[in-house]
């Protein structure tokens, strides 16, 4: 049973309308991989809590008050160990600054059991590679979110295999198929493993293999 408890994901909750945070915690504590550490209305208020309960997980509303959820993200990121961060919002068209962050999954309200079932898994994993970077692998990104017909998908980096800019987007080229990332050819040069990626342009990016 130790064992269990200490596997288990420290989960933060951060929302500033109350029934939200019930309904989530409510959820959340029927889940045997969450062990629920706190609550907080708005991002300082959840910056606080994290630096007294070290969290393993939180999950942020993305609109709220004094910090929002994006703010609360960054600030979030700093940390070591950084925390999986889970993005909840009411609406579809999130926030461009929120494409650009290290987020394990965004989950759109009213949260279904199933969804935060795989935002918990992707949440998993995010730590898992956090452990990884940790050891020694660089701090380069290893996936992206990317907006893609009203919703937002994951690609991974080892996946993308040319890019190229336009304007104020990059185009993601995986397989058949391309993605608009909103970031520019500088900063994204910045977040790919060089022993990956190579900038061949000023406007082209490719994979090395």
């Amino acid at each position: 049973m130790a064992d269990e408890r200490t596997a288990r994901m420290r989960t933060l909750i951060v929302d500033d309308e109350p029934l939200a945070v019930e309904r989530l915690v409510a959820l959340c504590s029927a889940l045997p991989d969450l062990s629920i550490v706190g609550t907080a209305s708005d991002g300082l208020e959840a910056l606080r809590i994290a630096s007294e309960c070290d969290p393993d997980l939180v999950f942020l509303d993305i609109e709220m008050p004094r910090m929002d959820g994006i703010a609360a993200a960054r600030a979030l990121h700093a940390i070591r160990p950084a925390p999986a961060v889970v993005l909840v919002t009411a609406y579809d068209n999130f926030a461009v600054e929120a494409f650009d962050l290290d987020i394990a999954d965004y989950l759109l309200k009213p949260v279904s059991t199933d969804r935060l079932e795989r935002a918990v898994m992707r949440a998993q994993a995010a730590r898992a590679r956090a452990g990884t970077v940790a050891g020694g692998q660089g701090d380069y990104a290893s996936e992206f979110w990317v907006s893609h017909r009203s919703e937002l998908i994951r690609i991974a980096a080892h996946d993308i295999e040319h890019i190229e800019a336009e304007r104020d987007y990059m185009r993601l080229h995986v397989g058949e198929r391309s993605y608009l990332l909103h970031q520019t050819i500088s900063a994204l040069e910045e977040r790919l493993d060089p022993a990956q990626f190579q900038r061949i342009h000023r406007s082209h990016i490719v994979r090395l293999d």
